[in-house]
């Protein structure tokens, strides 16, 4: 049996030692199992692609994969599935978070049957106030967009059998959402309780921008409801317009001389106007994710590919 671990990096240099250190020595409680690290660095502006060549180059478990360009983290996960050989796969984070050392309960977990076994983290150690709304936000969005099982929690954190992971990878558009690419595969999903740790160093490489990028390709590449919900949205400013105009008329006759509402007819149009531009705004997200799928906009872009026996 072997085991294969795919950590994303992003300016790691710092904290990816801890975690390899963390892996071995897990490994090493059963020394018949074999397993490899595949570490995918996604143009780190450190020295992490350095490091994890030199670290490949130095152990034979370890794969150093260098991307061309800044991808994001699932698009990373996504090139490192391509290049596993083990029988199960497990993700995890490369600062520290994420207790990897705990694979083999992880593996107890998926041998009572399960396809993936996610964490699912009764205390997250976020001090930001806006990581604790995103990480919410997220939650949701997961619970009702791709509906995804009220009782089951899905995390970056995980291990699957491989043929999820060999199904996970058929999926070459450049918007992956890993979640919704796990759920699309199977439901069959367990979990395990833990705690978030500390980061070892350093700061989550998520910016805004970047979380909304993440949400952004969460529902338009695996759900049309927003499409739905302006649709709807756009049925009921309808009726209570037309409902309105009834009313006015109806008003005019009965009161000849009532005044028109300047304000309030300028409100209502701001609101409606507002509403429109936002919907467009949307499909026109809908369009330009399909105009760069038609294009083959590559996931990602390997600049190398290193590993002891021999440098690609």
């Amino acid at each position: 049996m072997k085991i294969s671990f795919v950590i994303p990096c992003y300016n790691s240099s710092k904290n990816i030692k801890s975690v390899l250190n963390e892996i071995k020595d897990a490994m090493m409680q059963k020394a018949e199992v074999d397993y490899e690290v595949i570490l995918v660095n996604d143009c780190s502006k450190d020295d992490t692609a350095k490091i994890i060549k030199q670290l490949a180059m130095e152990d034979s478990h370890i794969i150093a994969i260098d991307l061309a360009k800044n991808s994001g983290q699932p698009n990373a996960l996504l090139a490192g599935f391509n290049y596993v050989t083990g029988d199960y796969v497990m993700t995890s984070d490369d600062d520290g978070q994420t207790p990897v050392g705990k694979v083999f309960d992880f593996l107890d977990e998926i041998n009572k049957g399960y396809d993936v076994v996610c964490a699912r983290y009764t205390d997250r150690n976020q001090r930001s106030m806006f990581r604790q709304m995103g990480s919410y936000a997220n939650l949701k969005m997961s619970d009702w967009l791709i509906e995804k099982p009220k009782e089951v929690s899905m995390s970056i954190f995980f291990m699957a059998r491989r043929y999820i992971i060999d199904e996970m990878i058929k999926y070459r558009q450049p918007y992956p959402y890993i979640a919704g690419l796990i759920l699309r595969t199977t439901q069959n999903i367990g979990n395990l309780d833990m705690e978030q740790r500390e980061r070892n160093s350093g700061q989550s490489g998520y910016t805004l921008s970047k979380l909304l990028k993440l949400w952004l390709n969460g529902f338009t590449a695996f759900s049309i409801k927003p499409l739905r919900i302006a649709a709807g949205l756009g049925g009921i400013i309808g009726c209570a317009g037309l409902l309105l105009a009834v009313i006015t008329i109806i008003r005019k006759i009965f009161i000849a001389n009532i005044q028109v509402g300047w304000s309030s007819l300028i409100a209502v149009n701001l609101i409606i106007g507002g509403l429109i531009l936002i919907f467009m705004g949307l499909i026109g997200e809908y369009i330009g994710r399909i105009y760069m799928c038609i294009n083959d906009t590559p996931q990602y872009v390997i600049k190398e590919i290193v590993k002891k026996d021999k440098m690609d």
